[in-house]
């Protein structure tokens, strides 16, 4: 049966390409859902409103999902409430970066 873990997981392989941080030890991962028809909903945010990379995160997150073996789709929602911090780094994330 599909998990949070297993999706936690998957997207731990994602990296924020110029910090080099996976976006969830980054705090950008607030809410996964998995319904019953095994579609995965993520809300994400971003460092900044103005990322250039929303796209790619977008498209990251989703296709990383979608190679999960149960998953039959998965669906991004980019929210900016809560905006984020650095608070919500992972504090290997903050030992990365020296913070």
């Amino acid at each position: 049966m599909l998990s949070k873990a297993e999706v936690i997981k998957v997207l731990k392989t994602c990296d924020d390409p110029e910090l080099g941080i996976n976006i969830v030890d980054l705090g950008l991962i607030y809410d996964i859902n998995i319904s019953k028809d095994k579609i995965v909903k993520v809300k994400m945010t971003l460092t900044t409103p103005g990322c250039p990379l929303l796209d790619y995160f977008v498209d990251m997150t989703s296709s990383k999902i979608r190679g999960l073996k149960e998953v039959k789709d998965a669906l991004v929602e980019i929210t900016f409430d809560p905006p984020w911090d650095k608070s919500k780094m992972s504090e290997a994330a903050r030992n990365q970066l020296n913070i």
